[in-house]
């Protein structure tokens, strides 16, 4: 008996719903909560001025179709009212008053919801670990990867084991200037863009940098057995005291464990081109 009279009121409260547009509806159950239209606004972020336009069934003043019956859905939440049959009752409405072409619904439309918004903090925290792994990514190139592996060599240029120089120089030009001192400074001059890293003997680095054209850098006097690794020795002017020497080598060829102390220098060549020990500089080990 009792599962009976809820089915009558049941029937008897959807009966008098239908008698109701949907902008009653939604007014009738806003009205009951105690709110108004600007606390709907500020809940469901929908202007105030589409949701009058809802309540008043005046749909030529909402965007279009779609927006209309998502706006609908959004407010009969709010209110307590299934948006299910909101939004199907306000497509019948439209369709009733000419605007059933007004605009195609989009599937799962709904306004924006500020439940569904990643508060500001979480954007903040994930551009925050962005930095983090950009840094550590950094770093880990340059303690961990051979500078041989990021090189900028130019376009076009390849170069392979076979062509890299352990210890040999290509340059027979003469020296300019007075002859200079063994025990001089040795100071590198960057012609164009270039990178090298210099490091004594033990391995120890003393330098690292891509220079510009126009930077120099001079080897410290008490530096032990320095060496080079450079992929643009053609990009580098060497002076002894301000007096120019030959070239670390050519500009297609990677050199790497090259001396560049003033004794091992001036070892390279003498004004002829040869070694002092009267060998080509092409055949030099320079590993000192």
């Amino acid at each position: 008996m009792a599962e009976e009279n809820d089915a009558e009121e049941i029937e008897q409260e959807n009966a008098e719903l239908n008698l109701h547009s949907v902008g009653d509806m939604l007014r009738h159950a806003r009205e009951q909560k105690n709110l108004n239209i600007e606390d709907i606004a500020k809940t469901t972020r929908i202007p105030q001025r589409h949701l009058e336009s809802i309540e008043t069934g005046d749909f030529a003043a909402l965007p279009g179709r779609t927006y209309a019956i998502g706006f609908a859905k959004s407010y009969a939440r709010t209110v307590g009212l299934s948006e299910v049959t909101i939004g199907s009752q306000l497509r019948e409405e439209m369709d009733d008053q000419g605007h059933s072409a007004y605009e195609p619904e989009t599937s799962g439309y709904a306004p924006a919801n500020p439940s569904n918004i990643p508060p500001k903090y979480l954007a903040w925290t994930a551009g925050g670990i962005a930095a983090v792994l950009l840094i550590g990514f950094l770093v880990w190139r340059t303690l961990f990867l051979e500078p041989a592996d990021f090189i900028d060599e130019g376009p076009g240029a390849e170069f392979t084991e076979s062509e890299t120089i352990d210890g040999t120089l290509d340059g027979t030009i003469d020296p300019v200037g007075p002859t200079p001192s063994d025990t001089g400074t040795v100071t590198l001059t960057a012609t164009e863009t270039v990178w090298l890293k210099i490091y004594d003997e033990d391995g120890e680095r003393l330098f690292e940098k891509e220079m510009s054209a126009g930077e120099q850098y001079s080897v410290p006097a008490d530096a032990k057995g320095p060496q080079i690794l450079t992929g643009r020795p053609d990009a580098l002017t060497v002076t002894i005291d301000g007096a120019v020497v030959a070239p670390l080598g050519t500009a297609d060829r990677t050199i790497k464990d090259v001396g560049i102390s003033a004794a091992a220098l001036l070892a390279r060549t003498d004004p002829g081109g040869s070694t002092t020990n009267g060998e080509p500089a092409s055949e030099l080990d320079t590993t000192q």
